[in-house]
């Protein structure tokens, strides 16, 4: 068995306000951590911004590592505990920004930065496309990452599922009222692939936009582990903010698989189509 738990949060950024954002964030992975020992923590996307900020993403961007990774690498190194989020990066050429997730891992180090490759609406307009997808190799196993309107498209998660990811985070800003959409994309990417999905899909309003929340891990075979769907704010009856912890079993992947054999089963030459610009 290769047990580990994990959590999966869903939050309220401030939007545009990157200090307080990172602030709430620790208190979280303390409050998470403090309960019991958790080995990943999972955030939504654009966590330390918010969604709708438009041209001032440019100036809210950070490089990695810059002071978000820093900070959440210190809480990840004080917790013993994997810590993945959301935020706006850059490289040196300050106008080229990029809708990223990063990992830091519990010895306080950069595990490494996804680039949001599936860019929708407004997001094309303030980020860069990334050009690949990236497994990271970590002490319990492989973890895949995708950001939002990445699960809504089957090859992004298999193409992790054949780099060795038997856990799927999604760190995602799904709004209103997408909530089925929401819930059968993590469904499907779990059941097609055989592996574990770690979803955590923010609350709130900002600008023009309202999120729903949802998050979930779900196993293999599409079992929903945990879940916050349904848990509202008793004083606003809003999505309420928080968390749903689960413990699994990673070596259950291997086992569906060989039972289901739902990646040894494929026929690539038969695909060309997939490849093909629209």
């Amino acid at each position: 068995m290769r047990e580990i738990t994990i959590a999966t949060v869903q939050m309220k950024p401030k939007l545009g306000e990157p200090e307080e954002n990172l602030e709430k964030m620790s208190d979280l992975v303390a409050k998470i951590a403090g309960q019991q020992k958790v080995d990943l923590i999972a955030f939504p996307e654009l966590i330390t911004t918010g969604y709708e900020c438009g041209v001032r993403f440019t100036d809210l961007a950070q490089r990695v590592p810059g002071v978000s990774v820093n900070v959440m690498a210190q809480r990840a190194q004080e917790f013993g505990v994997h810590i993945v989020f959301g935020l706006p990066t850059k490289e040196k050429v300050e106008s080229i920004i990029f809708n990223s997730v990063v990992m830091v891992g519990p010895d306080g180090e950069l595990v490494g930065e996804y680039r949001k490759v599936h860019l929708k609406g407004e997001e094309r307009m303030a980020f860069r496309s990334g050009l690949r997808f990236l497994a990271f190799e970590c002490q319990f196993g492989v973890v895949g990452v995708l950001s939002g309107y990445d699960i809504a498209f089957p090859e992004a998660a298999r193409s992790l599922a054949l780099e060795g990811a038997e856990l799927l985070v999604v760190s995602a800003n799904w709004e209103k009222p997408h909530r089925d959409e929401w819930r059968t994309y993590v469904l499907a990417r779990a059941y097609e692939n055989a592996l574990f999905v770690a979803a955590a899909n923010r609350v709130g309003d900002d600008v023009t936009y309202s999120f729903f929340g949802d998050s979930m891990i779900v196993g293999p075979r599409g079992q929903v582990y945990a879940t916050m769907a349904g848990e509202v704010d008793p004083q606003t009856n809003d999505p309420a903010e928080g968390w749903c912890v689960a413990r699994i079993d990673l070596s259950e992947v291997r086992q569906r698989r060989e039972e289901f054999q739902t990646l040894q089963n494929r026929e690539p030459d038969t695909y060309k189509a997939v490849v093909r610009k629209y």
